[in-house]
């Protein structure tokens, strides 16, 4: 699906969808509790559909109420409790680098042989840490000349876990989820700088409210008491930074956007968005649960993402758009994401008249007054897709943006907010 994206000012009020991050962390919790769990405000992306799917393979019953509206939040009852897998079983995870990373180590305690499969860039995303990992715990493992499809076989036993903690925190979220059902304590080790480690935080705060505790030593290091339980119970999931970074970028670069829906209290590491923000120059107003972004007299700055890899695409927007040189740095995991992000909005966003050089995990950028519009490409890529869209209020032209479609994949009603905020599209070859 191509949208073409008539250029305007985005203003209004806006509640973002539940977070992504804690909603697969939230399910794979409940189904790994004996008994039955509710989670509230659960968004049905793509991803998250990948989660369900293949966590009923490993046993769970999950049942979805229907949404008032195609992409709306929904509550999931989820009734938990793996079953012991006899004989090969292949499972699908979409497109979804979570559920794949997540789950293998989970697959492990189902005593089957399980075939993970998956699609688009899936397959060539880096599998390296688990691979080393269970070499040296001889645990069963298989795959072709790509990462997928992988074939994994337990069990999965207590022990001290060393990998690096500068490919993705998902490899230590996998283990912290299940090796505290294993016997015997078990100690998890970054052998690097652990990065995005505030996704393994939030990990820590969602197994803490199912009742099971992993000590944090240290960031990067973490000692598991096996033999526990998940406690079944009833959960609601937060507003998404990840999603709403795109919201605070439209407000900065157009007018007024309020944003409702977010805790302030968030261990989401995608949180740093308004800091961010701020220095660049932008203003955010915080007000309870509602943060406002407005325009402002933004500049240049260098901003370090090793954290927050994800805001590499709203952040180059705001960039662009800004007065003076913005640096983006130490970017290089965002060449390992749905696309080579950092390459994709280099690319796209000097098609559409802006002036980015892209180093190897670095993007410089030139801010310019205005941008030209134009055709440009989403690289199957969502937040691609998405910091495109709020690009395109500081385009003279209008924005065409093929593969729109994928917004799916983490926000599928992304467009329909857009046009609820006064953006205008239409699908190309028809009036808007």
């Amino acid at each position: 699906m191509n949208i073409v994206v008539t250029p305007k000012k985005l203003a209004g009020t806006i509640t973002v969808p539940p977070s992504k991050s804690i909603s697969h962390r939230e399910l794979i919790c409940a189904a790994l509790a004996d008994g039955k769990s509710i989670i509230h405000n659960i968004s049905p992306s793509e991803d998250i559909r990948a989660t369900c799917r293949v966590l009923r393979e490993f046993g769970a019953r999950i049942e979805c109420a229907e949404p008032a509206a195609d992409g709306d939040a929904l509550s999931v009852e989820v009734t938990g409790g793996l079953k012991r897998i006899v004989g090969a079983r292949t499972v699908d995870c979409g497109e979804s680098g979570s559920t794949l990373r997540f789950l293998i180590p989970v697959s492990l305690l189902t005593g089957g042989e399980i075939t993970f499969t998956g699609r688009g860039r899936l397959a060539e995303r880096p599998l390296k840490p688990y691979l080393r990992l269970f070499e040296e715990h001889r645990i069963s493992c298989r795959k072709g000349a790509a990462s997928l499809p992988l074939t994994v076989q337990g069990p999965l036993t207590a022990g001290t876990y060393e990998l690096a903690g500068n490919v993705s925190s998902q490899f230590f979220t996998g283990l912290l989820l299940a090796l505290p059902l294993v016997h015997g304590d078990s100690l998890l080790r970054s052998t690097t700088e652990m990065e995005s480690a505030s996704y393994v935080g939030i990990t820590l705060d969602v197994l803490r409210r199912h009742g099971v505790e992993a000590e944090c030593e240290r960031v990067g290091t973490y000692r598991i008491r096996g033999g526990q339980h998940y406690m079944p119970g009833e959960y609601r999931v937060e507003g998404d930074y990840s999603q709403a970074a795109f919201w605070f970028a439209a407000g900065a670069v157009g007018s007024n956007l309020k944003i409702q829906g977010l805790s302030q209290d968030s261990r989401q590491g995608d949180k740093a968005i308004i800091p961010l923000i701020r220095t660049l120059g932008g203003q955010i107003e915080v007000s309870g649960a509602a943060v406002t972004a407005l325009p402002g007299r933004m500049g240049g700055g260098t901003i370090d993402v090793a954290d927050c890899p994800d805001l590499v695409p709203p952040l180059a927007v705001l960039a662009a758009c800004s007065r003076g040189v913005t640096q983006i740095v130490r970017a290089g995991r965002a060449r390992l994401k749905e696309c080579d992000r950092l390459h994709a909005m280099a690319t796209e966003l000097n098609r559409l008249g802006a002036m980015v050089e892209e180093k190897e995990d670095a993007l410089i950028i030139e801010g310019q007054k205005r941008l030209q519009g134009g055709r440009v490409s989403a690289w199957k890529d969502h937040r691609v897709a998405m910091a495109l869209a709020v690009a395109a209020q500081c385009c003279d032209e209008p924005v065409i943006i093929e593969d729109a479609g994928c917004v799916c994949k983490s926000y599928p009603r992304f467009w329909r907010d857009f046009q609820s905020l006064g953006g205008i599209i239409a699908k190309e070859g028809r009036k808007a």
